[in-house]
């Protein structure tokens, strides 16, 4: 019985990171994955989706072109160029994280694993025994029980079809939901989005979430707020989706992006000691790790922050806690300063606390906010806006969250978050020098609060 003294479940993003920097550090470590290296980020999520938003930019793009000289007639678009691309790039990236692992001296054990209790795996008919585990099997696309949910797609599906639909039904109203329903209907699709809810975006900063809901209507994306999908019938070529039991939608294709479930299924969790929260999600101590001795959770698995780099921090950080020094590694994830970005069309992106956050929390705050329409767009009839946001703690001047709805909103709050990191005050702000003529710049050139 071959012996580790660390098996990784799962070759994600949080799985490689864990078991490459655990070999770093002298440990003898085996990964094991039964679907394509990279996990979901690679194969259904980040990488495809961002190179789609891209995809789908460019028809506004040439439109714009006209106000500034330019003239692109004859403008059409072949899906199976960028569904053929992509796919080329992600077996690229599951060639490069083969050889991340081969370099590293981790063994890859290609297979389903199944827990046995007691630091042992099965690994398809083999037997493992490792000195500690690592979950980080990651998450699966949740279509809940709907009558005709079997003539649905998910994330799983929507990158490698092979047409494009002419029209879409996409449900959910989360950042999944809202970003293909942006970049198909960038593509020309007819796109439904269909959201139980009121407002969209449930968790972002709520100016943001009203903003971007009129930014989605702007670009002809149909919006059916407060329904609920309960039928779903093929009607020839197309499919009937019936909403709220009354109102009935005709459509090519329906696009679940309902969320996302902890992928347990037959991992043989029954036989540990692990628990489980109320949403599903391995319940896991400030360390990773679970009820059961020696065995650990990180990534979309444990349903703290559902995004790549928070599962490559806590690989990382898990791996140095259990291999490396005691303070040598990077230390643990700082969940509240995590930023993030949403790829719709415009941009969002995030980090720190959202107002509302600020208000339950009990924070004496300051609001700095402003919306306009970016000088690219000056030329052009785009009703498009950008939206600036900043959050300050009056006691300490700190800025506690910043927020924007624009293009490349992500590159723009990526380096707010460093700042963040440091400790930035308005002050700061204030005394910095903008970049002109920029929309970040508007973030140093807030001098009124609004609230």
């Amino acid at each position: 019985m071959e012996t580790y003294d660390l098996l990784v479940v799962g070759a994600g993003s949080g799985g490689v990171r864990a078991s490459r920097v655990a070999a770093s550090l002298g440990a003898k470590v085996a990964v094991v994955e039964e679907r394509a290296l990279g996990g979901t980020c690679v194969n259904v999520g980040c990488i495809p989706k961002k190179l789609f938003v891209y995809a789908s930019q460019f028809r506004e793009q040439f439109e714009r072109g006209r106000s500034y000289g330019w003239q692109a007639d004859n403008i059409r678009f072949d899906w199976s160029v960028l569904r053929d691309n992509t796919q080329r790039e992600i077996q690229r990236l599951n060639g490069v994280y083969g050889r991340v692992l081969e370099n590293a001296g981790v063994t890859l054990l290609q297979g389903h694993a199944q827990l046995l209790g007691n630091g042992r795996v099965r690994v398809n008919d083999r037997e493992y025994t490792a000195g500690r585990i690592i979950l980080a099997v990651g998450g699966w696309p949740f279509v809940p029980d709907v009558p005709g949910r079997e003539y649905a797609i998910t994330s799983n599906e929507i990158f490698s079809l092979p047409e494009l639909p002419a029209s879409a039904v996409v449900v959910g109203g989360g950042y999944i939901a809202c970003e293909f329903a942006s970049f198909l209907n960038g593509m020309g699709v007819e796109t439904h989005l269909v959201y139980r809810g009121e407002l969209i975006l449930r968790g972002f900063d709520t100016d943001i979430r009203q903003m971007m809901l009129e930014q989605m209507k702007g670009k002809g994306v149909h919006l059916h707020l407060e329904s609920d999908v309960t039928e779903i019938k093929s009607e020839g070529a197309n499919l009937a989706v019936t909403l709220n039991a009354t109102k009935l939608l005709s459509s090519e294709a329906v696009i679940y992006a309902t969320g996302r479930k902890p992928l347990l299924d037959d991992l043989g969790i029954e036989n540990t000691s692990i628990e489980l929260d109320g949403n599903g999600a391995i319940s896991v101590d400030q360390n990773y790790l679970t009820a059961e001795p020696n065995l650990y959770a990180i990534g979309d698995v444990i349903g703290r922050m559902e995004l790549t780099p928070v599962a490559l921090a806590e690989g990382m950080d898990l791996a140095h806690r259990l291999f490396g020094e005691t303070n040598g590694g990077p230390g643990p994830v700082d969940y509240p300063l995590v930023p993030t970005a949403v790829f719709t069309q415009p941009n969002i992106a995030t980090v720190g606390l959202t107002e509302l956050d600020a208000k339950n929390t009990g924070v004496n705050y300051d609001v700095y906010r402003a919306s306009f329409t970016p000088l690219p767009l000056s030329l052009t009839t785009s009703t498009e806006k950008v939206m600036v946001k900043v959050i300050v703690d009056k006691s300490s001047d700190k800025v506690i969250g910043c927020h924007m709805v624009g293009a490349d909103a992500g590159e723009v709050i990526q380096g707010l978050a460093v700042a963040m990191s440091a400790g930035v005050t308005k002050a700061d702000f204030d005394r910095t020098i903008g970049i002109h003529p920029t929309v970040a710049e508007e973030f140093v050139t807030l001098r009124e609060p609004v609230s």
